[in-house]
């Protein structure tokens, strides 16, 4: 028998690990019924009265821009008379709480009205329900609205009623303004039970709810108002957006400012147009000129706009003024202040131009300047008798011309730069002493960069004539404009010259040529002005240096006094020794010069000085051309005569009828007994100068008259014969002597003998 152990047995277990798998699959499907019952909607219906815009499993319910639905599906609604469609809806649990008799439902679609564009989002994400939440009891059948219901009266703000007479161009959104500035909206309207009025439902933002007073005035500000008649047009609106889409605008009178706050369950009044709510400031003018204006009509412009109208005119006992009462926007308060400005503008029409063309449409009116903010209230004012200078605040340069004639300038006047409009003259007066005229001018803002300190202003009205005989005559005109209404025009010779005043001032020239024209001045005395005139030229060696400016009387009116400009290297010209004399026809026997002068006007020559002994500009003109026998090269001689004869500077001196030099200059002796002249011979011919030689004049003619030989006439040359002259022989041989010396002296014979036109030495002549 063996001893071998013996097994242990033990029962075998029913478990088995497969169970786990059906185990987990119960799990998972219980926890995903019990999701999807958690997550299930609520199911309600919705009814339309009309599915457009409407799809199932796409169009969805938004509140507040997030999806708490959507539509499951469409069903036509056969009950009632009026068909329609049911849209069952699937809403979230979350708004259950929502979902209670007063809620209402509607649907969303882009709209473009005159109030504006809406549901405009809705091109994109497509048409959606729109939800707001109410109260009462849980409901699951709904009926929407046809379009988005008004305003909560929940919502922070001040929530009015206004009664109208009529809606006009208002609808629901249609702004509400105060000075301009849209505050609100309105939310709704409906006829009144009596249905009499329009009652409007107004929302005022809380932020401007205190601007509503017990005695605040609302007015219609919708569209365009135009009341017209022959004496004008009057055009009014308060803003674009109530052109389009209308709009109410309000304002409390000033004389109402300690109104209490508005009661918001007591209605407002609209009224037709502002005139009507007579919400504006009172202002009294004085008119000296009222001419056209009619009260109730006649408009207060500013730069265009109308900011209240003339509520009564009133004549004052001496019927050369009137007392005008305005009304103005409340927009205006702050402006009206001491420095404010009004005026009467018409229409009138000059060489400048058309001025107030606008009032020939819409009448005569008055316009208004405001004042600086911060000045101190004012509501009494006397209007100007005409249109105010440019406001200095007004973008651009001001500056300021000083002249002496206004010419045919006046306001409006252009002011040009290289014939291009930059600007225009604004105003003029007289200045504190009189003797000058102010002109206010404006540069437009883009080109005032043209102007610095080196700028040269002068006046470009009218025509200029200049021109002579000989070069024609030329007509200038700055331009057509200038031509008619007179202008002003300027020049900026230098760049970045930087200007000294905040309101900059200049000289007005007379005309370009003094604005532009640089050099110095000098003085020149003359003893009579004969043929000369401002603009008569200063010429050297045939070339114009300067030109005369002025001309007048000494003060000891002994003489004429004449001021010019010298141009041209006025450096050289206007310094110690600088000779000036008048440049004039001569006609006569004995000489013919200068006959252009004839033509061309008489003119003044000058000769620099040599060396430059320092600057001068006070001179004394000679009264005939300087000689120019010292800075001339030859042999010098003194001829002694009895008399001078006809023998003048520069007549010839003749050698075998030969020119070889001329009469310098004569004076008497130191006794006063002989006359002595001085000759100058030319260098060439010097050597023809002998101690024996004989000088004669030779000036007129000679007749020699026997019985039986008849007449002799004798003369050196008919040059000789009108203007005299001096001749001269040297014999020959052992007579002939030696050179003559500079300066010496030769005695003057009253006429030759016949031996010496025998004389013919031969006489090598100079190199």
């Amino acid at each position: 028998m063996s001893d071998l152990p013996k097994a242990k047995t033990r029962p075998a277990s029913n478990w088995s690990a497969i169970w786990v798998l059906p185990l987990i699959a119960l799990l998972i499907g219980g926890w995903l019924g019990w999701r999807a019952y958690n997550q299930t909607g609520i199911e309600i219906q919705v009814r339309f009265e009309s599915g457009e815009g409407i799809q199932a499993n796409k169009t969805e319910v938004v509140y507040k821009g997030m999806s708490v639905g959507k539509v499951k599906a469409l069903a036509l609604d056969d009950e009632g008379n009026t068909k329609g469609v049911i849209a069952t809806v699937e809403m979230n649990k979350d708004v259950q709480q929502y979902l209670k008799s007063s809620t209402r439902f509607w649907l969303v679609k882009p709209s473009v009205s005159l109030a504006g564009i809406t549901g405009l989002e809705t091109l994109v994400s497509g048409n959606y329900i729109a939800i707001s939440p109410g109260e009462g009891d849980s409901v699951r059948k709904f009926k929407a609205l046809a379009e988005e219901p008004p305003l909560s009266d929940a919502k922070p703000g001040l929530h009015l009623t206004i009664k109208a007479d009529r809606l006009g161009s208002l609808n629901r959104g249609s702004p509400v303004f105060y000075k301009q500035i849209q505050v609100g909206e309105v939310k709704s309207y409906l006829l009144s039970e009596d249905q009499d009025t329009v009652e409007l439902k107004v929302f005022i933002e809380p932020t401007y709810a205190n601007l509503v007073r017990k005695h605040t005035r609302f007015w219609n500000a919708s569209g365009v108002s135009i009341d017209a008649s022959l004496t004008g047009v009057k055009v009014r609106s308060e803003s674009l957006a109530s052109i389009v889409a209308g709009g109410i605008a309000f304002a409390t009178p000033e004389n109402r400012r300690d109104s209490p706050p508005t009661d918001p369950s007591l209605p407002f009044r609209l009224y037709e147009d502002f005139e009507a709510a007579q919400a504006g400031i009172r202002v009294k003018v004085k008119l000296s000129d009222f001419e056209g204006l009619q009260a109730g009509r006649t408009p207060v412009m500013y730069k265009g706009i109308q900011v209240g109208n003339l509520k009564t005119l009133n004549v004052d006992p001496d019927l050369a003024s009137a007392t005008a009462e305005l009304i103005l926007e409340p927009l205006a308060e702050e402006y009206l202040v001491q420095g404010t400005q009004f005026w009467v503008v018409k229409p009138s029409i000059s060489l400048a131009g058309i001025n107030g063309l606008e009032a020939l449409v819409k009448g005569n009116y008055i316009a208004v300047r405001p004042g600086d903010r911060g000045g101190a209230p004012q509501r009494e004012f006397e209007a100007r008798p005409k249109a105010p200078p440019l406001d200095l605040r007004a973008p651009g340069l001001h500056l300021v011309l000083f002249t002496e004639n206004l010419g045919s300038l006046e306001v409006g006047s252009p002011v040009l730069y290289k014939q291009v409009k930059v600007g225009s003259v604004q105003s003029y007066q007289f200045s504190r002493t009189h003797k000058q005229l102010v002109i206010g001018v404006h540069i437009e803002k883009e080109y005032e960069g043209l102007v610095n300190g080196s700028t040269r202003f002068w006046n470009a009205s009218g025509v200029t004539l200049t021109g002579g005989l000989t070069g024609g005559i030329q007509v200038k005109s700055e331009s057509l404009q200038s031509l008619m209404a007179g202008g002003i025009a300027f020049d900026t010779p230098e760049p970045n010259v930087p200007l000294k005043k905040r309101v900059p001032r200049f000289r007005l020239f007379a005309d370009k040529e003094q604005a532009t024209q640089m050099g110095t001045l000098v003085s020149i005395k003359v003893e009579r002005a004969d043929g000369l005139r401002p603009g008569t030229p200063i010429r050297f060696k045939g070339l114009d240096v300067g030109k005369v400016e002025d001309v007048d009387l000494s003060g000891d009116l002994q003489s004429v006094l004449l001021k010019a400009r010298i141009t041209e290297v006025p450096e050289r010209i206007a310094r110690v020794g600088s000779q000036f004399w008048v440049v004039k026809p001569e006609l006569g026997l004995m000489r013919t010069a200068n006959l252009e002068t004839l033509v061309t006007g008489q003119y003044i020559e000058v000769q620099p000085a040599a060396k430059n002994l320092g600057a001068q500009t006070s001179f004394v003109a000679l009264p005939q051309p300087p000689e120019a026998a010292v800075a001339e090269a030859g042999l010098s001689l003194v001829l002694s005569a009895a008399r001078r004869g006809s023998l003048k500077i520069g007549v010839p001196v003749t050698y075998r009828e030969v020119t070889v030099g001329k009469v310098t200059g004569y004076e008497l002796g130191q006794t006063a007994d002989r006359v002595l002249i001085h000759i100058l011979i030319e260098p060439k011919y010097a050597p023809l100068v002998r101690g024996g030689t004989r000088f004669w004049n030779s000036s007129g003619f000679g007749i020699d008259i026997g019985l039986f030989k008849g007449a002799t006439v004798r003369t050196e040359s008919l040059e000789t014969l009108i203007q005299g002259g001096v001749a001269f022989a040297t014999p020959d041989g052992e007579r002939m002597g030696s050179p003559a010396r500079p300066e010496q002296t030769f005695p003057l014979f009253d006429k030759f003998e016949d031996e010496w036109l025998t004389w013919a030495p031969k006489i090598p002549l100079a190199k």
